[in-house]
């Protein structure tokens, strides 16, 4: 029986090649498409495809998170995310989101048809080439970075968007003590502002992505600083 192929992509060039690669495959079926991240849901209820291949940025939705909800919905669904981001904080997100496979757009087809294959026969287990390679660099980069209880709160409250005096109040600690801290987490970071440091602690995995994700700073505390504290609106430039 053939694998139910369902292709969500912003790029009509894309789907094309995806048609036109599926075509000379007797194995695999293109059973529906579409363009953006609100027509998903409604593609694989209808069509009740086994693989899906998710465009990482689709409009109107973030190609991740959308992996997540279709694991949770479609738990024998085979997620494969294309993507034309193949950095290391990308792969590992594929693998936190549920994904199956992880292939980039320039990867030779043998390999996206290879993800497709392994996403059908195994949609809860992960496939991606470089997989190792990228944990072994997030292992070094957090060796590296490996942060104090007091930074890794401090991050978590910059993450927040508070100012250097909330943070002194928050943590109870003079304003020049917390000055100091956000200018030793920038050092390490090798930041120079708030929004630099930020999107470099996103690449290194020490905080998430989203609002609503959880930080993933290297150090066991009992319990996140700040944990239970409402997301405020992230102001990731304001100093």
């Amino acid at each position: 029986m053939a694998i139910r192929l369902a292709i969500a992509d912003a790029h009509p060039l894309i789907r094309h090649g995806l048609r036109e690669l599926v075509s000379h495959q007797p194995d695999v079926q293109i059973v529906a498409e579409c363009a953006a991240a609100a027509e998903v849901a409604a593609s694989i209820a209808s069509a009740r495809p086994d693989v899906v291949t998710l465009d990482s940025a689709l409009p109107g939705g973030d190609g991740l998170r959308l992996a997540t909800e279709l694991r949770t919905g479609y738990p024998a669904l085979g997620i494969v995310i294309l993507t034309a981001q193949s950095e290391d904080a990308m792969l590992l997100r594929a693998v936190e989101s549920g994904a199956s496979a992880f292939v980039a757009k320039t990867a030779p087809v043998d390999e996206l048809l290879a993800a497709i294959r392994h996403a059908a026969a195994a949609a809860a287990s992960f496939s991606a080439a470089g997989l190792a390679a990228a944990l072994t660099r997030r292992h070094e980069a957090s060796g590296r970075l490996r942060l104090s209880q007091r930074e890794a709160e401090v991050l978590w409250l910059l993450r927040d968007g508070m100012s250097v005096p909330s943070i002194s109040r928050r943590m109870y600690i003079s304003q020049s003590t917390a000055k100091t801290y956000v200018a030793r987490l920038y050092d390490k970071l090798g930041a120079s502002n708030r929004a630099q440091a930020l999107m470099t602690a996103v690449r290194q995995g020490l905080i998430g992505h989203g609002p609503d994700e959880v930080a993933q700073i290297p150090f066991a505390p009992a319990q996140w600083p700040g944990a239970g504290v409402p997301a405020a609106t992230r102001a990731l430039a304001r100093r």
